[in-house]
């Protein structure tokens, strides 16, 4: 009797400490829509963070809305308080293309990272048995606080916390066929970790300028060429899954071309095509906040489009 009385009493806490943190929320400068923050979002899969949530203008709860995750969250809404002064605009781009009808009705869900985890959250855990034992280990001293890549712990915050949470408090269509998930860099490989790992959770995968290399700090082709081999042998069903890809020539994008190649060849080879497929090469594009907002309408339209 004592087991379940803690647990409803945990549950209780948990549910109050999300609702004090709604109303505790700092406002977010948005130009389209409003974004509502659960401030330290609380986990027993990963540390809290903050979670913040855009509704377009007009939202209406008697709707129901297709999902968008996100990561870097911080990033995506407000320039003012970002490290660089940029931002993804993805309210300015969700704004307008849902008010000229280009995309379905969607909300916005912005996964924070937690800054030191997270190369170790967003690299494919997976992938690792495909990579030689002394790069992870390398790995290990430089980018995962010396143990292993906690990706599938992340995921599973998202998938059985994160993502009921938001089902059961948004007004939002549950399906795989309108659940989104995207990022950049090493949130493109996230993305497409999650989409090969939760085939029947997420429905389309937007990975821009996504970091094949998995470090910035390990530098080595074979770790590309292990977690290519993972995704090759886990991508999902091509007749019912989209998944987006870009790059620039500039910058760190400059280096990405010869691994997005090979993932070229491993989606034709798995079936997909250019209706569930699209992968863009941006000449001049660089790898930041700036560069990515300049080009977002493309992959919100590719996997939202009615």
């Amino acid at each position: 009797m004592l087991l379940p009385l803690i647990m409803k009493r945990f549950y209780s806490t948990l549910i109050t400490c999300i609702c004090i943190t709604v109303i505790q929320a700092q406002q977010v400068h948005v130009s389209s829509g409003k974004v509502i923050r659960h401030a330290n979002f609380p986990s027993q899969f990963v540390p809290p963070r903050n979670v913040d949530v855009w509704l377009p203008d007009n939202y209406d709860a008697t709707k129901s809305y297709a999902v968008l995750y996100m990561h870097d969250g911080q990033m995506l809404f407000d320039a003012t308080t970002t490290w660089n002064k940029q931002e993804w605009q993805v309210d300015e781009h969700m704004g307008k293309l849902l008010q000229s009808g280009e995309i379905r009705d969607c909300i916005v869900v912005g996964i924070w990272n937690v800054p030191h985890l997270r190369h170790s959250e967003y690299f494919p855990a997976k992938a690792v048995p495909y990579i030689e034992k002394t790069l992870i280990d390398s790995l290990k001293k430089v980018e995962w606080e010396s143990a292993l890549p906690t990706s599938d712990a992340y995921l599973s915050f998202i998938v059985r916390e994160l993502k009921p949470f938001i089902d059961n408090n948004y007004a939002t269509k549950t399906d795989k066929a309108n659940t989104f998930i995207g990022g950049s860099s090493m949130g493109g490989l996230i993305s497409l970790y999650a989409i090969c790992e939760y085939p029947a959770v997420f429905g389309g995968a937007i990975c821009m300028s996504t970091h094949w290399q998995g470090s910035l700090k390990v530098l080595d082709d074979n770790i590309s060429t292990g977690m290519l081999k993972y995704y090759r042998k886990h991508l999902p069903n091509p007749a019912t899954h989209k998944i987006y890809f870009d790059y620039g020539s500039e910058t760190l994008d400059k280096a990405y071309k010869p691994f997005q190649l090979i993932m070229n060849k491993a989606m034709n080879k798995r079936g997909y095509t250019f209706e569930h497929w699209m992968t863009r090469e941006v000449p001049g594009a660089d790898h930041s906040e700036l560069a990515w907002s300049a080009r977002l309408e493309i992959p919100l339209v590719f996997l939202l489009a009615e």
